[in-house]
């Protein structure tokens, strides 16, 4: 199928086929020809595989004087081939199995960057199962998610996370690992995890961290409609190198909109996010989302608007934040960018983003300014 089939605009953000896809598991079928067999055997003749690519170049206006390491490599401009590659293995296991294995390409980086396992049956009309899940950075979200918010890391309208996402900027992007039970249909889904904040290798402490999402996805005059909140709770160890560091908390809450549809024959999309993670307090386990003594909070707004629908688009997302510290605490932007799709699978993403507030007094090492060109591509 072509790529507009499942994405509204541009990849990976999903429209309502895209959504059902995800919500069965991956194992609706197109035109492929399928493997049967005995006690539920449903595989497609054609392994599905690709590859998914990022190259980037980011310059930031930082002062290229100050010394290393106190400046990053933006300030001088820094070409990153690749920021991701990653090759993909996905769809349909068995009638009500699917799979979604992202192997990691690039040296130094663990082999399973993504790995997820639906188990999903219908149960009077509603998709319903169990997805085991374990990601390097994802956060656990990663499990089942439907809305282009930045709710999940990995599924948004554009490379400025940060500015675009609430929940990307209080860090929910994180490695977990866990198990996903979940329900869905066309108008609502929902998603209760047990997890903790490690991934592959990382095998010691139990999934006790808690995460619930609920969303809703009415089709309202022709307008595909998105509202939700999510919820992180509990404690569960984190780890490195397969060794237990710590217990952390996992406390923050995000509510999220979206809207895609037409106005004046043009395709638009308009998001908004806020999220709050809790303040670390002394002589408890640390917030795994906020180190600071304050809460730290977001509240972004974003628009996409397809200028040459199936081909151009531009961007725009604007933040205010809060960034937990006693001072300094003002973290403002505004990112001003688009799209342009040089074939229908392989993207020219640029994003400048301004940043301002208190965080930015004086001059900070590392600029005000960051501008960020990005070839995307999936094959």
């Amino acid at each position: 199928m072509a790529c507009e089939s499942c994405h509204f605009q541009s990849f990976p953000a999903l429209n309502a086929t895209g959504r059902a896809f995800k919500s069965g598991g991956y194992t609706m079928m197109g035109s492929q020809a399928t493997i049967e067999g005995s006690d539920g055997l449903s595989l497609p003749e054609t392994l599905n595989a690709g590859v998914v690519m990022k190259i980037r170049y980011q310059k930031s206006n930082g002062n290229r004087s100050t010394p290393l390491p106190a400046r990053t490599t933006n300030n001088d401009g820094q070409l990153q081939m690749f920021d991701e590659l990653l090759f993909m293995v996905g769809g349909r296991v068995g009638e009500n199995v699917g799979v979604q294995l992202e192997s990691d390409l690039l040296g130094g980086n663990p082999v399973v960057k993504n790995f997820k396992m639906p188990f999903i049956f219908d149960v009077g009309g509603v998709n319903a199962g169990v997805i085991p899940f374990v990601t390097d950075g994802q956060g656990v979200a990663y499990g089942f998610e439907l809305l282009n918010t930045g709710a999940v890391r990995g599924q948004r309208i554009m490379e400025a996370r940060g500015s675009f996402s609430a929940q990307q900027y209080i860090g929910t992007g994180s490695k977990a690992e866990g198990f996903a039970l979940v329900a869905s249909n066309d108008l609502y889904f929902a998603n209760i995890s047990k997890w903790s904040p490690r991934s592959v290798g990382q095998n010691k402490g139990s999934p006790t961290a808690n995460y619930f999402r609920l969303g809703f996805t009415p089709t309202v005059a022709d307008w595909d409609l998105g509202l939700g909140v999510q919820s992180w709770s509990g404690i569960a160890t984190q780890s490195a190198a397969g060794v237990t560091v710590t217990d952390v908390k996992t406390e923050a809450f995000a509510l999220d909109a979206q809207a895609q549809g037409e106005l004046a024959g043009m395709p638009v999309g308009i998001y908004l996010t806020h999220a709050n993670a809790s303040a670390s307090k002394a002589g408890e386990a640390p917030n795994l989302f906020n180190s600071q003594a304050k809460a730290e909070r977001a509240t972004t707004i974003a628009g996409q608007l397809g200028v040459l629908p199936g081909k151009s688009t531009l961007q725009m997302a604007y933040r205010v934040a809060d960034n937990g510290k006693a001072t300094g605490n003002g973290d403002n932007s505004l990112m001003i960018g688009g799209t342009y799709h040089i074939i229908q699978n392989v993207q020219l993403q640029l994003n400048h983003e301004i940043f301002s507030g208190s965080a930015y007094a004086g001059t900070p090492a590392n600029g005000n300014r960051l501008t960020t060109l990005m070839l995307f591509a999936a094959y």
